[in-house]
């Protein structure tokens, strides 16, 4: 949710605070307002940023203890080792510090300083073991900790990605399912870094428990102090990882709206605009003033940050000057040897040391369990609006889609898509679906294609002897692969050209006969392979064997793709839009052809000379069917709006459209009736 400011609202504030909290020219002028979400929306959001100390504390073990629980699922092995080395480190820190008390002890006792270095070697060998013994686990430690961490991100990015990918296309139009899924891929890595500093916090942890033994064991009072120390800089890391979160939180769209900037800079499909208009001009000032309230952001947080550890830095050094002040006066009123006190004096600064560092790893452990917490939020989103994993089955085989009084409405749209909209789709005929620009039509084919699903109406499968399955209850996975789509936006994958006709059937073995079949079929057999590498070439400037495909070329490329899949249902949206014309005709003519073999064909398109030779023709107008039947059915209806959008588009040659496509093979039985 953003919120636009007003014209003015620069000039009421000092210039940091205006580039921090204001709308600069190029968000105003590019975004159309303000890229960061407002202080109401953050104060609802993310509940991990208001735990207190406690309650953060206990929120902790239970997502560290789900990243364990990963990595024990992960590799098992991998994580007992490093959980033995951990707790090896921390025997041996114990028994350090007992054997330099030992050592101490032998060297301030009373006779010849050769006997005592003599009587204190033993301890010093426990001490030298122990050394060793603590760089051998820590080694260990590191290198079963590098096998697992990459483990443990992959499992949880999978989680994720499976997640999201499976969320109905509905929900991701809407805005807050959206940002939700979106905020949740930034914690993706965070359960990798929070498994290294899991395990260095255990590292810390176990050695200042060994140190708060040995300290408790010399003298019961060390034990309060030394957690005195511990408590003021705990506080800081949680305050300071708190606002580091709610501020990414707040900037994310902002960000996010940055590195666009720079993706377009690079990108080829951009590289005219980008030099002839003088566009990177404009996206490089506009990179360069919302850089610079970002860099105010980071400011403020530096000066909040440094106001945070001083207070908690000045609450730490009292409780320091404390501690060494009750070792003074257990000294000097003769509580303690002065061998004790001296070991005494190491564990405070080894642990003090320590908590640095634990309080360093805290903070960032925190900030990663609340972008790990992002993740598992968007995950339980994406469940909520997944699409059902099983459903009736289809009819065997599916011999027609019928879409019955369908409407849909897209979230935050003003007025429905579609109204009331019915249509039939056999197999073995040409359907088309024609109309102006947001008619419909994109959003019907994504309907029968079961990508939405009406809000009303429904969408029957058909089978051979009438049996039925709507849409809502029907398998969606079945109906996904008796589907086909080629989109006027299809995705161009920075692949290699095999795999981009081959993804067609991602969920199947590549098979490469099949891939030159299709690419014959497309037009594009010879083109890829006479590419440098052939099918290998990287059809993407930048890689290695990578080359450079035109628009038409791509276009052939995604027809392949779709030839590939081989669905019964083949919905193609403006599938020529950029062949020349003989390549145009031989699309249009292999579409034909694969009606002719049973396939039902769904043509969304422009080129009314094409949708002359279809079965049947849906005439759509502002979301409603409002004319249908064969081309020389709807020409004969003088004033109707497929004649008048045929007879304009023929007035531009200056002659009637030539027929150089295969006729109908009879028409399609309508459940509408032609607006008159």
């Amino acid at each position: 949710m953003t919120r636009v400011e007003p014209e003015n609202d620069e000039t009421t504030k000092p210039p940091e605070a205006a580039s921090t909290a204001g709308i600069s020219d190029a968000e105003r002028e590019l975004y159309g307002g303000r890229l960061r979400y407002d202080q109401s929306f953050v104060r609802h959001e993310g509940p991990l940023t208001r735990l207190g100390f406690g309650r953060m504390a206990a929120a902790l073990p239970r997502m560290v203890g789900m990243v364990l629980h990963t990595g024990w699922e992960t590799d098992r092995r991998a994580l007992a080792g490093v959980v033995a080395a951990q707790l090896g480190q921390g025997v041996t820190a114990g028994w350090g510090l007992v054997a330099v008390n030992s050592v101490l002890t032998q060297l301030f006792a009373d006779g010849p300083t050769a006997d005592k270095l003599r009587e204190a070697l033993p301890s010093l060998a426990v001490l030298a073991v122990a050394a060793v013994a603590t760089a051998v686990l820590a080694a260990w430690s590191t290198a079963m900790s590098g096998r697992l961490e990459p483990q443990v991100e992959r499992a949880v990015s999978t989680r994720y990605y499976t997640a999201v990918t499976g969320v109905e296309v509905e929900a991701t139009e809407r805005p807050e399912v959206q940002r939700i899924l979106e905020a949740g891929r930034f914690g993706t890595d965070s359960a990798r870094s929070m498994l290294r500093l899991s395990v260095g916090v255990g590292n810390v942890v176990i050695g200042m428990v060994a140190a708060a033994v040995v300290l408790a064991s010399l003298h019961w009072a060390l034990l309060p102090m030394l957690l005195a120390i511990a408590l003021p800089k705990g506080w800081g890391a949680v305050r300071s990882a708190r606002r580091e979160y709610l501020s990414r939180l707040n900037w994310i769209d902002h960000r996010r709206a940055i590195g666009s900037l720079l993706a377009c800079l690079t990108r080829p499909h951009a590289a005219g605009e980008i030099r002839v208009h003088a566009a990177g001009t404009k996206l490089l000032s506009s990179y360069e003033e919302m850089s610079r309230q970002t860099e105010a952001e980071q400011r403020r947080l530096a000066r909040a940050q440094a106001s945070t550890d001083l207070v908690a830095g000045a609450f730490a050094g009292v409780a320091s000057l404390a501690c060494y002040g009750v070792l003074w006066w257990l000294l000097a009123s003769g509580g303690l040897p002065l061998a004790v006190g001296g070991t005494a004096v190491i564990a405070i600064r080894t642990s003090t040391a320590r908590l640095t560092s634990l309080v360093q790893q805290v903070n960032r452990l925190y900030e990663e369990l609340l972008f790990l917490t992002d993740t598992e939020d968007a995950i339980k989103i994406a469940g909520e609006n997944a699409i059902p994993s099983s459903g009736k089955p289809l009819p065997d085989p599916p011999l027609e889609v019928r879409a019955e009084g369908v409407s849909f409405t897209y979230p935050g749209a003003d007025s429905p898509s579609l109204k009331g909209v019915s249509v039939r789709v056999p197999r073995g005929k040409v359907t088309a679906l024609v109309g102006a620009n947001g008619s419909g039509k994109s959003t019907l084919t994504k309907v029968l294609a079961g990508l939405l699903l009406p809000a009303e109406g429904d969408v029957w499968w058909v089978g051979e002897s009438g049996e039925r399955v709507e849409l809502r209850e029907a398998d969606r996975a079945q109906v996904f692969r008796a589907v086909g789509i080629l989109d006027q936006h299809f995705p161009q994958w920075e692949m290699t050209a095999a795999a981009n006709v081959a993804i067609g059937a991602g969920d199947r073995p590549r098979d490469m006969d099949r891939v030159r079949k299709a690419a014959e079929e497309a037009g594009v057999l010879e083109l890829v392979e006479g590419l440098p590498h052939g099918w290998d070439s990287i059809v993407f400037k930048g890689y290695e064997r990578g080359v450079q495909l035109s628009g038409g070329q791509w276009q052939k490329l995604g027809s392949a793709r779709t030839l590939y899949r081989q669905a019964p249902f083949l919905l193609v949206d403006e599938p020529t839009s950029a062949l020349d014309p003989h390549a145009e005709i031989a699309s249009f003519r292999g579409l034909w052809s694969l009606a002719e073999e049973g396939h039902a064909v769904v043509l969304v398109t422009h080129r009314l000379a094409a949708t002359m030779n279809a079965d049947h023709i849906y005439v759509l107008d502002q979301g409603r069917v409002v004319e249908d039947g064969t081309h020389d059915e709807l020409m004969a209806h003088v004033g109707g709006l497929y004649q008048g959008m045929f007879t304009a588009q023929a007035a531009q040659y200056g002659l009637a459209p030539a027929a150089g496509l295969p006729g109908p093979r009879g028409a399609q039985p309508s459940d509408h009736q032609t607006a008159s």
